[in-house]
């Protein structure tokens, strides 16, 4: 496996000029670049990320259209997930914009949310989830997922935690942009630190609410 360096300028260039072509014809004149400037430096830095964050995988660039208004072929995004267990773990994107990092649920099927609700309903439970979003909100992330416009039915409209019940999925995220640091090796532990304060958010899923 190469030896990761950095996530290079050229990768964010490419999905600037994606935008703007998002065509076969530009990605296959192109595809060489994705896979130089894209695809390999991802690779490599999801073998060094997984000995903390479990084995990774790198989304397809390629976009289903078959049942989608808009008809471009490409993602004008490439998405990394890492997680030991199922759909908790933690999330990476780079587009035309820079780099994005997440961490949490994306998906709660209907036992697992019934767990996730039960959980936020005790308090002891409860109380440490809303002490984890607090915390993680005034770090600078942005606690989100699908959300119900209200309470579910089973639980009091005043609940303490009303803002929590109400989430069918559960992550937060930051944006990074562009960093002076993203183009360097040292981009391998600053994604690390970043995601270590994640941690907290993606353990209380997996002890409360697992897959």
């Amino acid at each position: 496996m190469n030896t990761f360096t950095g996530i290079p300028t050229a990768a964010l260039e490419f999905y600037a000029a994606l935008e703007q072509h998002n065509n076969k014809t530009w990605w296959l004149e192109h595809k060489d670049a994705y896979d130089a400037d894209v695809r390999q430096p991802l690779l490599a830095l999801q073998g060094g990320l997984s000995s903390k964050f479990g084995p990774g995988k790198l989304f397809r660039p390629y976009r289903d259209v078959r049942f989608s208004r808009a008809k471009e072929p490409y993602k004008t995004a490439q998405g990394m997930f890492t997680s030991n267990y199922g759909e908790v773990g933690f999330y990476l994107q780079i587009d035309a914009a820079g780099l994005l990092l997440g961490g949490g649920c994306h998906s709660f099927p209907p036992a697992q949310l019934s767990r996730y609700r039960a959980a936020v309903d005790a308090a002891a439970s409860g109380k440490a989830l809303a002490g984890i979003v607090t915390e993680l909100a005034g770090a600078g992330f942005t606690v989100e997922g699908r959300v119900l416009k209200t309470v579910p039915r089973e639980f009091p409209r005043d609940h303490p935690r009303a803002e929590l019940l109400k989430h069918k999925t559960l992550s937060a995220s930051t944006r990074l942009g562009r960093p002076e640091w993203l183009h360097t090796a040292g981009a391998l532990e600053r994604i690390s630190g970043q995601w270590e304060m994640l941690r907290p958010l993606v353990d209380w899923v997996l002890r409360y609410a697992a897959p």
